[in-house]
């Protein structure tokens, strides 16, 4: 599935004030984050991550990771700041 541009800006839109959830320290992508990120996409189908200030990859290549390990799609990436998002299941066809 991938987002169109009106669904991506409506995203964007609402996840503006939410909190990270998800932090990725300097350990990186570690089987424990990613199964933090499942555990949020589970309950939210929107969720932001934080990058750790002294984690040394790069956001959007980090993002881009995050994403096909638990098949969402990125809505953006600001800064050390990704969001991501996954439909849920059950959730009602668009």
């Amino acid at each position: 599935m991938t987002l169109t541009s009106k669904e991506r800006a409506a995203l964007r839109k609402a996840s503006h004030g939410l909190p990270a959830t998800v932090h990725v320290g300097k350990q990186g992508l570690t089987p424990p984050v990613l199964q933090s990120l499942e555990d949020a996409l589970r309950t939210h189908e929107v969720v932001k991550i934080h990058l750790g200030k002294s984690s040394d990859f790069d956001a959007k290549e980090a993002a881009r990771e995050l994403a096909d390990a638990v098949g969402a799609e990125i809505v953006q990436v600001i800064g050390k700041t990704v969001t991501l998002y996954r439909e849920h299941e059950d959730a009602v066809p668009r």
